[in-house]
């Protein structure tokens, strides 16, 4: 019963009471995890074959996250599992995720290139996939509880298949901290990198658009990053000391060249990556709010998406409408929102992708880039299909302008406000 003029509340049942008696005692038939051969993983493996006593998949992505991923094969193997899929998955990355990203000019909260957000779609893609190939009702991920990578696997997997299960062992195990999961992994002779016994200075992710770093030695927003940290660009005050010109071209929105060389989407990125990062570009350090309700310090390396971010905006001035262009600067954040919380499959989302991808029609050409120690300046563009006309702009004599006509321009636009200032205050 509810108190006189009170309110009825509800007990709040832990995790490790009732749900965490039914997760654990339903069990799936196959299981579909998303694997990095880490310790992380390698340890969830171990542990999904104990707790659930049934058939196990891997998947590993190759994203461009430069490691060798064939150690994940042997280890999946030495752990008994049968159906292991590593697959290079860089080019359908780059062109079906990150490019049409790129399309709208995408940061989030002002900074940041979504490097690790835009990845996770593809990856919950195939794993949703390779459990309709296997006959899996589950997969399992090493996301844990505190952070956006569970929403964004399981909110993009649900709208691809609304029954599939999800098991998220971070959530509601017991090994809750990096001495039992070593124990773990010692327990069962499960391979330890010699690093992993210590404790990690920050936690990374990686894929070909950019790298993380979070947690533990970051966690203070005071403390600088150290140097030593940073893989994918050297320090912008040693970066060369003669600058850089770089030329991206443009085909309805999306890069396809560099210095007039056609790349392939992932091999283009590869470039840019490599040209940025040798001067120093693309590196970010901001405090960013958590889909989840918490403030996160990150520091991340995007150089090549930090490169076709400010040469996109460039070949977008001289080719894209005055109401088109600034119509899509106000719907980007909404936009950028929408992929970092894991929206990515949203009816939301592919509806503003559609109207992105019908302002991109006419954007192509050309734009030159000036790198110099970890700046990017924009030094020229060139289009053919420029909406910009010397013969209005220029501030010398013409014949295709009548300056009087902008009196009567002005005197339109000011009714309003001189008819407010004749009321008085």
């Amino acid at each position: 019963m509810c108190p006189a003029g009170g309110v009825f509340r509800f007990r709040r049942l832990s995790m490790n009471s009732l749900e965490r008696d039914l997760v654990l005692t339903d069990h799936p038939k196959k299981i579909v995890l998303a694997y990095s051969g880490g310790l992380d993983t390698s340890v969830i493996l171990r542990w999904l074959q104990d707790q659930y006593g049934c058939e196990i998949v891997t998947f590993t992505a190759d994203l461009g996250q430069q490691e060798e991923l064939e150690p994940a094969r042997a280890k999946a193997e030495m752990l008994g599992i049968k159906e292991i899929y590593i697959e290079d998955l860089r080019e359908e990355f780059v062109r079906d995720f990150v490019f049409p990203m790129f399309r709208a000019n995408t940061v989030y909260e002002g900074t940041y290139l979504l490097g690790t957000s835009i990845a996770r779609p593809l990856i919950a893609k195939r794993l949703v996939e390779i459990a309709h190939e296997t006959g899996a009702d589950a997969i399992a991920h090493g996301a844990t509880g505190k952070g956006n990578d569970q929403v964004r696997f399981e909110l993009n997997a649900y709208a691809l298949d609304p029954a599939i299960r999800v098991i998220a062992p971070w959530r509601f195990w017991d090994l809750d901290s990096r001495e039992r999961l070593i124990a773990y992994a010692e327990q069962h002779q499960i391979p330890i990198p010699r690093g992993k016994r210590g404790e990690p200075p920050y936690s990374t992710d990686a894929n070909l658009l950019h790298i993380s770093y979070e947690g533990l030695a970051l966690e203070d927003p005071w403390v600088e990053p150290p140097a030593e940290m940073f893989t994918r660009s050297v320090d912008p005050a040693q970066a060369p000391d003669t600058p850089a010109d770089v030329e991206i071209t443009f085909e309805r929105g999306d890069p396809v060249a560099v210095y007039g060389e056609k790349l392939s989407p992932a091999a283009l990125l590869t470039r840019l990556n490599e040209l940025a990062g040798a001067h120093g570009v693309g590196r970010l350090d901001l405090v960013e709010n958590r889909f989840v309700g918490m403030k996160s310090r990150g520091v991340y390396e995007t150089p090549g998406g930090t490169l076709l971010l400010h040469a996109h905006r460039a070949i977008e001035s001289l080719t894209l409408d005055r109401g088109a262009a600034h119509l899509k600067d106000d719907l980007m954040p909404r936009y950028a929102e929408l992929i970092y919380n894991g929206f990515w499959f949203a009816p939301e989302r592919q509806m503003l992708q559609a109207l992105i991808d019908e302002s991109q029609r006419e954007v192509e050409g050309t734009v030159r880039l000036k790198l110099f120690k970890g700046a990017v300046q924009v030094v020229g563009r060139k289009s053919p299909k420029s909406l910009y006309d010397a013969n209005l702009a220029t501030f010398e004599s013409d014949v295709v302008y009548d300056q009087q006509d902008a009196q009567g321009f002005i005197k339109l636009n000011a009714l309003r406000l001189r008819t407010l200032a004749s009321r008085g205050h």
